[in-house]
């Protein structure tokens, strides 16, 4: 999910590990920790030359159970080595003081005063904040559409339940707003756990509600592609981008797309907006390894479209598209193009009518939010 979710839940599991030893530290070394595989993105990219491959390395082997427990080793000993030094040689104090001061304010610095008289935090305790931190990353990742490679690398299958969108504020804001308040809570007072127990109450109980719902979801799409005699290979559907309200549907035929709408205020049963969209899967040779990779990693829901130019445009369809006053275009779209003896890629950018804004995109999902 997006950065600000995965840095609330690192935080909560620092929290839970360390937080009654630490204090509100703990939160801060959890949201570090939830970070750090998403580093994939900026790793891949001084990795790779081809974008293609950085791509590809994103919630790849950073994202696994055996990174999360490599990591968890290597960080834990790391931190429990350099905190616990750094406590005696009051560094620690120094640093918050500098930034308390100078940068953030000397309330801050008051702040992390009351909580600094600390007990001793063990080896163990390190490692298992760590380990919570990232692995809970990857399983996060693993209920959206983008999904994640959790058993790399005894296996390159990519967990994707596709029952929330990668950004949704009904999950993060809650669990957030529960944190802050436990901030102001000293770390062995018991409301402060009671806080953090409601955090996750609320964003577990919610998480349980899109997984209910994506099982209503797709039964409400069988439903319609037999009221349209559709016969269909497979089919996926994914929440629109934030919220759990307005879904998209798209179904795979031998040579087309079906893709429809669905918002839980609909007042009929069924998928509207239905639109087809053509394959054209022969416009690349569908035997080149690398858009092999690609189509697998839009697990081969995707269409091409050559350009005058000599390159293509691959759009993911497994993502809804959007209305540029130009016709449509799907919002996970990039320009490929032969480079050498392979394929590359380069960001798309589609050409917007003068008149359109993002509001008058954000508009047109907000309506259809609304029901029809």
């Amino acid at each position: 999910m997006d950065s600000l979710t995965q840095i609330v839940l690192g935080a909560a599991c620092g929290e839970a590990a360390m937080g009654r030893k630490i204090g509100n530290k703990a939160l801060l070394f959890g949201a570090i920790g939830g970070t750090i595989p998403d580093l994939d993105v900026f790793i891949g990219n001084w990795i790779y030359d081809n974008q293609i491959d950085a791509m590809l390395f994103h919630r790849g082997f950073m994202h696994s159970i055996v990174f999360a427990i490599l990591a968890a080793f290597l960080f834990g000993w790391l931190m429990h080595k350099g905190y616990e030094k750094g406590k005696e040689s009051n560094s620690i104090e120094f640093v918050f003081s500098f930034f308390g001061k100078f940068i953030i304010s000397k309330f801050l610095f008051n702040w992390y005063s009351k909580y600094k008289n600390e007990e001793n935090s063990t080896r163990k305790d390190w490692t298992w904040l760590f380990f919570l931190s990232i692995f809970t990353h990857p399983l996060l990742d693993c209920f959206t559409g983008y999904g994640t490679q959790l058993f790399l690398p005894f296996s390159n299958y990519r967990v994707a339940f596709s029952n929330i969108s990668v950004a949704d504020p009904s999950y993060t804001l809650p669990f957030l707003l529960c944190l802050i308040i436990m901030m102001f809570f000293n770390r062995k007072n018991p409301i402060r756990k009671l806080w953090l127990k409601l955090g996750l109450g609320i964003s577990s109980v919610y998480m349980l509600f899109t997984i209910g719902n994506k099982f209503y979801i797709n039964s409400v799409f069988e439903k319609t592609l037999a009221e349209k005699g559709i016969k269909y290979n497979r089919y996926n559907t994914e929440a629109s981008i934030l919220n759990n309200i307005l879904w998209f549907g798209i179904a795979e035929t031998d040579t087309d797309y079906h893709v429809g709408f669905y918002s839980l205020f609909d007042t009929k049963s069924s998928f509207t907006d239905w639109e087809t969209i053509p394959k054209n899967h022969g416009v690349i040779s569908n035997t080149n390894p690398d858009l092999a990779q690609l189509t697998w990693f839009s697990n081969n829901y995707y269409n091409l479209k050559e350009n005058e130019d000599g390159t293509y445009i691959y759009s993911d369809l497994r993502y809804p598209s959007i209305d540029t006053g130009n016709g449509k275009s799907a919002v996970f779209s990039f320009i490929v193009y032969k480079d050498g003896n392979r394929l590359n890629m380069k960001s798309f950018t589609p050409e917007f009518d003068e008149n359109v804004t993002i509001w008058d995109i954000l508009g047109i999902f907000w309506e259809r939010i609304k029901g029809k």
